[in-house]
């Protein structure tokens, strides 16, 4: 499963990848904006942080728009994978912009058939939104299952990034899901190390080698 981290705090970003911890970047317009810097600026700065997919988000809500800032977007640098809204235009603006070689994260996805159109549209990545889902009731774990059974029964190349990732939990089972990619915040990727246990076992491995006065 890839790692992706879900935020625009480039210190954040160079942190997890100096432990080797992640494969790429996602960004929207809330996190850009947190930044305090020029959109195109922060973005270019994480595309030079991580080899992996960048993704960056239009705001244009219709294809003309979408396709416009899309473009631009892309042009900041190879990383980059525009992100797009889960509509029609959307759509349309997906098949068209991969269609020109470039990577395509379609967003905000809820259902399985949304998934299934998205991966006919050729979408390198689908979101689908696991916490928001969980917010309303509905397991979100059950929607990465069936779309890997879809992707799966097609042999779609669209890999399936599951978002709004919110706990350790959320990883694991997005994992045993079949998820490709999974985007969390910082905080959530570096808390997966924690076990008590860990650091109960160092704790008594530190004390008898100071009680033999083992030095390495």
């Amino acid at each position: 499963m890839k790692f992706f981290a879900d935020t625009a705090d480039t210190k954040e970003i160079a942190e997890l990848a100096s432990y080797g911890l992640i494969d790429g970047v996602t960004t929207n317009p809330s996190l850009i904006a947190k930044a305090g810097k020029p959109f195109a600026e922060v973005i270019a700065e994480i595309c030079a942080l991580t080899p992996g997919a960048v993704s960056a988000e239009v705001v244009a809500t219709d294809f003309d728009g979408m396709m416009k800032e899309g473009k631009k977007l892309a042009k900041i640098a190879p990383n980059v994978a525009v992100k797009l809204p889960l509509t029609l235009d959307g759509l349309k603006a997906c098949k068209a912009l991969t269609g020109e070689g470039i990577q395509v994260n379609v967003t905000l996805c809820f259902s399985a058939n949304q998934a299934l159109l998205a991966a006919k549209a050729g979408a390198t990545f689908i979101s689908p939104f696991i916490g928001r889902l969980d917010d309303i009731h509905i397991d979100g774990m059950d929607l990465i299952a069936e779309i890997r059974q879809i992707y799966d029964n097609y042999l779609f190349d669209t890999e399936i990034l599951a978002a709004s990732i919110r706990s350790p939990n959320h990883v694991k089972l997005a994992a045993l899901a079949g998820a490709d990619v999974m985007t969390a915040p910082a905080a959530v990727i570096r808390s997966l190390v924690n076990h008590p246990l860990t650091d109960k076992g160092l704790e008594t491995f530190l004390a008898d080698a100071k009680k033999a006065g083992i030095k390495v």
